[in-house]
């Protein structure tokens, strides 16, 4: 069954593909006009770009929202997490930016989440929706070289996303959470369906 994924991001290309190919899911890129995120929660976000990439090609859509959550900063960036250093800004703006508002935060307080929802619009209508969550904290210093976004900040344990295998990452982290969710429910509605 063909999916359309609802970003330009090749990272998360690979991501959704290593998880969701093993059930028959062919996920395709398409040619899709910008959806300007207005909403305040993941879900609304996720919802809005899976929708409308549903609406532009016919097919089943996936998309996702996903953002960082820092305890210290009252949730922010949150879901601006991609915007967080302004419109055109890089990862490593972004974490420069963020490294500069966590300068003076301990260690003990820099708890911070990683929050991933999936939606996946049907053209019948039907809309499944899933979210992962993946505690950790935030380092004083990037570390490692995989990964994209955040992840040379964001830390589980002694490691960063960033210096994590894609298998190692995909195990613990806030969108393998989301996907492996998404796949289970996404079998039971095949199976009710199709």
């Amino acid at each position: 069954m063909k999916f359309v994924l609802a970003t330009h991001n090749p990272n998360k290309v690979r991501e959704f593909s290593r998880i969701l190919t093993p059930l028959g899911v062919d996920i395709v890129t398409a040619e899709l006009p910008e959806v300007e995120e207005t909403g305040i929660t993941f879900e609304e976000n996720a919802y809005l770009k899976a929708s409308s990439a549903c609406h532009v090609t016919g097919n089943p859509a996936i998309a996702d929202d996903s953002g960082l959550c820092v305890h210290a900063l009252n949730g922010q960036p949150g879901v601006h997490s991609a915007r967080y250093a302004g419109e055109h800004a890089t990862d490593a703006d972004r974490i420069a930016k963020l490294l500069t508002e966590m300068k003076n935060v301990p260690e003990k307080d820099r708890l911070a989440k990683f929050v991933c929802v999936i939606c996946c619009v049907f053209p019948n209508g039907d809309i499944l929706t899933s979210r992962g969550e993946c505690e950790g904290s935030i380092a004083f210093h990037p570390k490692g070289n995989d990964g994209f976004g955040y992840d040379p900040l964001f830390q589980v344990g002694v490691k960063t996303y960033a210096e994590m295998g894609a298998e190692e990452k995909d195990a613990i982290s806030h969108r393998g959470k989301a996907l492996r969710l998404f796949r289970q429910d996404l079998q039971t509605f095949c199976q009710k369906h199709f």
